[in-house]
């Protein structure tokens, strides 16, 4: 299991800095009127620099990657139920992702901001969560049915 976290860490860091750079890009197509804004200004007044508030957030869009990619082990955990599963996901990128958050300057930096920011990423969640599970039980009954049918039974299951 510590190889598989492990793993799924080190491949996970370059998806979430390939997905962070899309991201700002689409963010800047939508916000920066024909300019390309790698970062929250914020950020560059807070390290002083553009290329360090660049090396930072990259930094911490590897960070992200590299911890949703090992929490995903947690999907494999079989002896917990669903419920538990979900629970401690959304535990731990939450841990990972709110303060990645906050550094960044993707929230205003007050309660109300905190707040709203965790409101929305629990939204998120939510919806991408209910549709993984609509496709997983889609794709169970599927199989079900398949194997209904290999069993020679002419009536599907209920």
């Amino acid at each position: 299991m510590k190889k598989k976290i492990f793993l799924r860490s080190i491949s996970g860091f370059p998806l979430g800095l390939s997905m962070g750079y899309v991201i700002s890009i689409i963010l800047s197509l939508i916000w920066a009127k024909g300019y390309y804004s790698p970062c929250a200004p914020e950020l560059t007044a807070m390290v002083g620099s553009e290329i360090h508030a660049v090396i930072l957030q990259a930094l911490l869009y590897g960070i992200l990657g590299a911890g949703f990619g090992a929490s995903s082990v947690i999907w494999e955990m079989e002896a917990w139920g669903l419920v538990k599963q979900t629970g401690i996901y959304f535990l731990i990128v939450s841990v990972i992702m709110m303060p990645v958050a906050y550094i960044s300057y993707w929230m205003e930096h007050s309660v109300k901001g905190v707040l709203r920011y965790f409101g929305i990423f629990a939204f998120i969640f939510i919806i991408v969560w209910m549709i993984q599970y609509a496709r997983a039980r889609r794709h169970v009954k599927k199989m079900n049915e398949a194997l209904y049918k290999r069993q020679g039974n002419e009536n599907e299951p209920g």
